[in-house]
């Protein structure tokens, strides 16, 4: 062998293990760096001529596992989602709290009728009688601050979706730049290892925003997809786009995450094609979870309020006040009233006793007012001012007034044997001329109405709808003008399978008046939502959608519209403690209501364990329940929520500890073996020096031989 032989082999070998040091020295330096893969040099034996020439140092790699890696992202996805999905139904739990709780709605739920039964055990005793309503007030203030934070809730989870968009944005743009360099490295044979480690870093983060898929190219570059198959990055950076709402308010239509995906400006929905990771748990909550926690509570105010006035309308004041003064029904004075069952007027002297009575019999064509038959609101109004002279009725703006003659008090019973029902409520009870708890806008939306009825709106108005596939994407949107006459008109135009919603379900209404959407086979899992509504019914201020509850915002708004009567706490002894005593030998100046009466709130009392129908909302199905049930079931359903939400965290978390823990095994650093490796490189490096230098004492002794 040639001395420049030797030469050049020991210096190969001296390159090696120089490299080798380099690469072991970076390994150690980052023992502690999160997500860092350990570096090797790849060697192999150098010939010239078929003789060996020393050691050639092919590159330096970073020690990984594809596989391993696809794992530990689809694994940071689901912890990423997991982990955002738990802290909010965490915190949404503490906020509505145990039912064991006192201050909690429903520990409020229990004192307040527990106060109501302490108050009807003295109907007379005032300081019981105000306990009893401030308690009371106290449940819809905490309803009402429940869904204040759901709302809150909605924003906040809306904007970190933009501010997580702007990230992933900032994130695929570094991998733009880097892409670049990587390029320019692999072309010119150089250490990419870290540029490579950058990447890595930035992959790890990114899959917890969503779910991806990394495709390495033989240039060193990476493409970046969701898993799906979706490009975020490739020969091009695709810039995601993402305006929040601005608010978490009832109804508001979120838009989509979006992004351009050619250069004739067609978009995409990227927000349908993200699964997993902390950006599909934000609207999953924003969509889904707050907004079902949001209507099962207002199916759940709205039934406290609605058991509570049921009671109330069926009972009296001692003495009567002089004016009942109903809610807005929604009702135009063309309409028809039908129903069934018999209710009473009574009109009553200071000191209890009858003055006159009207007695009103409901049918399917209408109604009669001591007799005299009638149709329409106009008609009521008209008769019961016609049936007495110390009673004065007035219909306006949606709303039924009574007042009685100066000095006297106006009350209204149920007929026991045969209870009036105008869609499926009492006479009293559905105007709301005796409610204990008033609300801003419909409570319940069983308008009473037939399909006949005239609908009442406004030309010009119309009604806008989104209509969102099963994945999420907004697919369409429908607008449907005020149509025809009738009800049945309007319901026509909005079941319209061209021009309306018929090809994804239809609207129908029931013998109450209540209108329901069943969607069409095949578009089971589609969401048919209300985007806007400009539709007035006549002078009553009500649109179509708040009265038929059509749409978010109608239903869920109205766990914030409930209080009790500011005229029954400014003035405790218009709480309806007592009831009418009326039969059909009752006469004028008979004793028909009395001051230690307590039925009427024994009947507040019971109306927490009374049976009644609950709609289906949320996740909670409709059916017959008591308030004090579905206040438990609510509870249970929050809490349930939050408790699936910590098992799939926790679930998350152990995969994902497995998958890190495996690939820490492989790509992560090893003290003891970077050492083995530090100390044969050092000797490795020592002896090819020993080479380098028995060479050139071999040179200078030939060289002294000349």
């Amino acid at each position: 062998m040639s001395m420049s032989s030797i030469l050049g082999s020991a210096l190969s070998g001296l390159q090696a293990a120089q490299l080798g040091m380099r690469s072991a020295s970076n390994n150690v330096a980052n023992v502690n760096t999160p997500g860092y893969a350990r570096s090797e040099i790849q060697q192999i034996a150098r010939s010239s001529g078929g003789q060996g020439a020393g050691v050639e140092v092919t590159g330096i790699s970073r020690v990984v596992d594809e596989f391993l890696v696809a794992a530990s992202i689809r694994g940071s996805s689901d912890l990423g989602r997991a982990e955002l999905v738990s802290e909010f139904l965490d915190r949404i739990q503490s906020q509505f709290g145990s039912t064991d709780e006192e201050t909690s709605l429903f520990g409020r739920i229990n004192q307040a009728f527990a106060g109501l039964a302490q108050a009807a055990a003295d109907p007379t005793e005032s300081v019981s009688r105000l306990t009893a309503l401030s308690n009371l007030e106290e449940v819809f203030e905490e309803a009402t601050r429940l869904s204040s934070e759901i709302r809150s809730m909605r924003n906040e989870t809306d904007r970190r979706v933009q501010s997580t968009v702007e990230r992933v944005n900032e994130i695929v743009a570094e991998f733009s730049t880097i892409n670049g360099e990587m390029r320019a490295l692999t072309a010119n044979a150089m250490d990419t290892t870290g540029s490579e480690n950058r990447q890595a870093e930035l992959i790890d983060e990114l899959s917890t925003y969503l779910d991806i898929r990394v495709e390495a190219q033989p240039d060193g570059r990476v493409f970046i997809k969701t898993q799906n198959g979706v490009s975020l990055l490739d020969n091009e950076q695709v810039k995601l786009d993402y305006v929040p709402a601005g608010t978490g308010a009832y109804g508001v239509e979120y838009g989509a995450i979006t992004a351009q995906v050619s250069s004739s400006g067609a978009r995409i929905d990227i927000g349908a094609n993200i699964k997993s990771g902390e950006l599909r748990g934000l609207m999953d909550l924003r969509d889904k979870h707050l907004p079902q926690i949001a209507d099962e509570l207002a199916e759940l105010t709205s039934g406290v309020a609605d058991a509570l006035n049921a009671a109330h309308n069926d009972a009296s004041a001692y003495p009567a006040p002089n004016a009942l003064e109903g809610r807005n029904t929604g009702l135009i004075g063309s309409d028809v009233l039908r129903g069934s069952g018999e209710a009473t007027i009574a009109i009553t002297a200071g000191d209890g006793t009858l003055v006159d009575q009207i007695d009103l019999v409901f049918n399917a064509a209408g109604f009669t007012v001591n007799g005299t038959p009638g149709n329409s609101m106009n008609d009521l109004a008209a008769l019961i001012s016609a049936a007495s002279p110390d009673v004065t009725a007035t219909f306006a703006n949606g709303e039924l007034s009574l007042t009685a003659s100066a000095g006297n008090g106006v009350a209204t019973m149920q007929n026991e044997a045969n209870p009036s029902s105008l869609g499926g409520r009492g006479f009293a009870h559905y105007f709301g001329l005796n409610d204990l708890v008033d609300s801003r806008r419909p409570g319940f939306f069983d308008t009473a109405l037939t399909g006949t009825s005239a609908h009442g709106l406004a030309p010009g108005g119309e009604l806008g709808f989104s209509i969102y596939a099963a994945d999420g994407r907004k697919i369409q949107s429908i607008t449907v003008p005020v149509a025809g006459a009738s009800v049945n008109d309007m319901i026509a135009a909005l079941n319209n399978p061209a021009s309306g919603l018929g090809q994804y379900g239809t609207y129908a209404m029931d013998a109450n008046g209540k209108l329901s959407f069943t969607p069409t086979a095949g578009y089971k899992n589609f969401d048919v939502s209300l985007a806007s509504d400009t539709t007035q019914r006549g002078t009553t201020g009500l649109a179509f959608s708040q009265l038929f509850g059509v749409g978010d915002a109608a239903r869920m708004a109205r766990a914030e519209t409930f209080e009790v009567s500011a005229d029954i706490r400014s003035n405790t002894s218009l709480l309806a403690m007592a009831k009418l005593d009326i039969d059909g030998a009752t006469v004028p100046g008979d004793l028909v209501l009395s001051a230690g009466d307590s039925r009427g709130g024994q009947a507040l009392q019971g109306a927490v364990t009374a049976s009644r129908t609950f709609n289906r909302a949320g996740s909670l199905t409709g059916g017959v329940s008591s308030v004090e049930e579905y206040a438990a079931r609510l509870a249970g359903d929050v809490g349930s929520r939050a408790a699936v939400a910590e098992r799939s965290l926790d679930s998350a978390s152990a995969i994902q500890a497995a998958t890190d823990q495996k690939r820490s095994d492989v790509e992560g650093v090893n003290m003891d073996e970077e050492l083995a490796r530090m100390t044969m490189y050092q000797q490795a490096y020592n002896a090819s020096a020993r080479l380098m230098q028995a060479a050139k004492e071999m040179t200078d002794t030939l060289l002294n031989m000349v």
